[in-house]
């Protein structure tokens, strides 16, 4: 079980570096460019530590995919570890449940992108940018994996660079105090206006689904590992750079923000980002970070599309959709996977006509609860690993998780935690009940499958039994 991907037929692409940036720039999405603004309005100052405890989690939940990855890197890898761990109705479960986060996700993103725009023109509705982008992206998913990764390298390029930009120049006006912000921009706007939780701990911690979106899409490294050239060297290495990128993008920009602006000023539905440039008053300034932001939702929406199709190829390989999914085009993209997946994305634009001021909202809670599933099934996938490697049963792994187990309990018990919030909030509730209605239909799906096909069950399940 252990060695080299399978070829899987797929084009292997992705070169370290377009892989290293797609892992850079999966931690940097609209949840953070978009989304924060609302959560900040909520928690205040707390929110920088909720992200740097989310980001513990998140480093917990990737070490643990990374080990199974370097023990057996396939494509679709989330899926084939609940298959060959958990059984084969859990695979199936788990992929429908990744491709139905990153048809969400992608609505999403769209979602952001059309109201970015509104920035530049109004008059523009949101449902028409939505379709322009989704159509674009669409197409330049169809070329190449190549092309995939070329616009993954340089909308995360610019999403780096310019959140670097953005924190040297907000530590700029800090220390010398230069700006329309120069005067009120000071540390102490961390506590100053009704302490660091102004609004209680309780709201802070509500901010943690939120949050958790901002985190969706860094698994995304798992998939690319069927399409990587070296995918022993290149993946440990954007696993490992994920805590810097948490400490810097996520809770450094965001402390630099805060610092700068007070939070009384961020409101729902504006990026916290192209506010504090406005206060800055550098001139373009907050229409070059509206830029990278819209760069930003694309990007996000663009990988969805990619992460899609390879899933809805792993279940008709597997037997669990249509066989038509396999087969690849010309350019070994699974043309046929995009294209389904695009065709469901398309309700985000219809959410946008019907209603442009919810779609946003309804989508990420959707989106949080099937990504929430992901990580847990990484999560117990893992551990059922290493206690297979400990009976002997199954090789190690060349890039075993720090802490073996525990801190895949620790992840999954804070899982769990966020999930309970998600119950407990009016608001985000509904998305656990859209799960519990999307559970139902693959139960309905999987005794259909097994009714008319008895060796997918059969065939997995001996071989899950020989493993464990």
């Amino acid at each position: 079980m252990s060695g080299d991907a399978p070829e899987e037929g797929y084009e292997r692409g992705l070169g370290s570096r377009q892989v290293q940036m797609i892992a850079i720039g999966g931690a940097i999405g609209v949840g953070l460019f978009l989304n924060a603004g609302a959560n900040i309005a909520k928690a205040g100052p707390s929110l920088i530590l909720m992200y740097a405890i989310a980001g513990v989690i998140i480093f917990f939940i990737m070490r643990a995919l990374g080990e199974l990855l370097l023990y057996r890197p396939v494509s679709g890898s989330f899926a084939d570890y609940s298959r060959e761990f958990l059984g084969p109705f859990f695979g199936y479960f788990t992929a429908w449940t990744y491709w139905l986060m990153w048809v969400v996700t992608g609505m999403a993103e769209l979602t952001a992108a059309a109201i970015y725009i509104h920035y530049w023109f109004e008059s523009i509705p949101q449902w028409v940018s939505a379709l322009v982008f989704l159509v674009v992206l669409f197409v330049a998913n169809l070329i190449s994996v190549k092309l995939f990764g070329e616009i993954e390298f340089w909308a995360s390029m610019i999403k780096v660079t310019a959140l670097i930009g953005m924190i040297v120049i907000g530590l700029g006006v800090l220390t010398f105090g230069f700006s329309a912000a120069g005067d009120t921009a000071s540390v102490s706007n961390l506590w100053a206006f009704d302490g660091f939780f102004p609004t209680g701990i309780g709201s802070s911690l509500m901010t943690l689904q939120g949050v958790m979106f901002a985190y969706l899409a860094v698994e995304l490294v798992g998939v690319t590992a069927g399409e990587s050239e070296n995918p022993e060297k290149t993946l440990p290495k954007a696993i490992n750079t994920l805590p810097w990128r948490i400490a810097l993008f996520y809770v450094g920009a965001l402390t630099v923000i805060l610092c700068v602006v007070k939070w009384t000023e961020f409101a729902e539905g504006v990026s916290p980002f192209v506010k504090a440039f406005a206060v800055i008053g550098i001139p373009a300034g907050a229409g070059i970070v509206n830029f990278v932001v819209l760069t930003a939702a694309l990007s996000s929406c663009n990988s969805g599309m990619y992460s899609t199709g390879r899933m809805l190829r792993n279940l008709g390989t597997n037997g669990e959709a249509p066989r038509a999914f396999t087969r690849l085009s010309a350019t070994k993209t699974p043309a046929l996977g995009i294209t389904v997946s695009v065709a469901f994305m398309g309700i985000g634009v219809i959410l946008n006509y019907v209603v442009p001021e919810k779609a946003f909202a309804y989508v990420t809670s959707v989106a949080t609860a099937a990504g929430i599933w992901t990580w847990l099934m990484i999560l117990i996938s893992h551990v059922l690993y290493r206690r297979a490697v400990e009976a002997g049963r199954l090789p190690a792994s060349s890039f075993p998780a720090p802490g073996g187990a525990v801190c895949s309990w620790i992840a999954i018990a804070f899982l769990l935690f966020v999930t309970g919030l998600i119950a407990y909030d009016a608001d985000s509730r509904v998305c656990l009940y859209v799960m519990a209605g999307w559970a139902a239909a693959l139960a309905v799906g999987w005794f259909v499958l097994k009714s008319r096909n008895p060796e997918v069950a059969a065939r997995r399940g001996q071989e899950f039994e020989k493993a464990s």
